[in-house]
């Protein structure tokens, strides 16, 4: 689902990805809103979500998706015209999966669909780890946000800190000297234990709470 207040920028998303023979704009929405209301009905694999758009915002539309259960498959990508968007991490912290830009070359933005539909992997990952370490630096971590972790075994916290570092599960195993499946385990455990969506969010809860 494609969510822009602006029709051109939707219309050439949906032509882009109706182009693509794995891909398939299921349904398009020009406020937050309403982006909600198809997101129900349709229940999306991915949301190309806009920030600013009338009605309702990115960010709220976002934060009542993911706080649905019945939308827990759907996955949103917010976009944006700046990396440095200060609603970018917002927008991270209250479940998009990730972010782009704009003016994401079209193979790149149809590999990032891909990349979230699959849920393995961050949409450019030093750049997210750069937007969500800025902002943290403006609200330094509490001792609270702390408090989920405890259910964390010392490895788990070693994977947690990997994956907070935007290290795919084959870069963690060498690093950590460890087989993918592994990796694999420990990051499913990590994400049922912190209720996390994905990982994506697991790198934020790993920032809010200082451990990256």
């Amino acid at each position: 689902m494609v969510a822009d207040d602006q029709a051109l920028i939707r219309a050439g998303f949906r032509v882009l990805i109706d182009s693509s023979p794995d891909c398939l704009v299921v349904a398009e929405a020009a406020d937050g809103a309403e982006a909600v209301r198809r997101a129900t009905r349709t229940r999306p694999d991915v949301i190309l979500m806009d920030i600013r758009m009338p009605v309702m915002d990115g960010i709220e539309a976002t934060r009542l998706i993911t706080a649905d259960p019945a939308l827990s498959d759907s996955r949103v990508v917010i976009l944006t015209t700046f990396d440095l968007d200060e609603y970018v991490y917002e927008a991270l912290r209250v479940g998009a999966s990730g972010f782009l830009l704009k003016d994401t070359p079209p193979e790149e933005l149809l590999s990032a669909i891909r990349v979230v539909a699959r849920g393995d992997a961050l949409l450019s990952p030093s750049v997210t780890r750069r937007v969500i370490a800025q902002f943290n630096r403006l609200a330094p971590p509490s001792a609270s946000a702390e408090a989920p972790f405890a259910a964390l075994t010392d490895r788990e916290r070693d994977v947690l800190a990997a994956v907070a570092r935007g290290l795919s599960n084959s870069e963690i195993g060498d690093d950590l000297h460890m087989s993918v499946a592994t990796v694999k385990t420990h990051v499913s455990r990590i994400l049922a234990k912190l209720d996390a969506r994905d990982r994506t969010q697991l790198v934020v809860l790993a920032y809010q709470a200082g451990l990256a």
